[in-house]
């Protein structure tokens, strides 16, 4: 089973996981931390939700920022087995594979480029033909 922890620098990941309960309801899958707002560490969160999983869990992890402190304490963790790290998340990411049991890397790469695509500068003659907006 895919077993998902979103980290973020603050209440990113926190508010990421708020809107996902929103759009396709509560998602156990998903183990959220927001880092750098009390004593808690990425690391300890990380070794408790790694106790929690079972040998055959496919982990992603997802974290806000490629490079950030937050991403460089989870690379530490990718000699883990059946381990995926992905930086720079955004809302569209993480509602695709929220709803996967299992994700091949073909399969992650396609959703990595179709989040990418989701994110553009909207122009008012753009949203004027509603049949292509919605």
């Amino acid at each position: 089973m895919l077993k998902i922890f979103l980290s973020s620098h603050g209440h990113f990941a926190s508010g990421l996981k708020s809107s996902l309960d929103i759009l396709i309801g509560n998602s156990d899958v998903v183990t959220v931390f927001d880092a750098y707002i009390d004593e808690k560490t990425v690391q300890e969160q990380l070794e408790l939700f790694y106790e929690k999983t079972k040998e055959d869990d496919q982990i992603l992890l997802l974290s806000d920022l490629y490079g950030g402190s937050v991403n460089q304490v989870m690379a530490t963790y990718l000699d883990r087995p059946n381990t995926t790290l992905v930086a720079g998340v955004n809302l569209a990411f993480v509602l695709e594979v929220a709803t996967k049991e299992k994700i091949s890397e073909e399969e992650l790469e396609i959703i990595i480029k179709q989040s990418r695509n989701a994110l553009k500068q909207v122009k008012l003659e753009e949203i004027g033909d509603e049949e292509d907006f919605f």
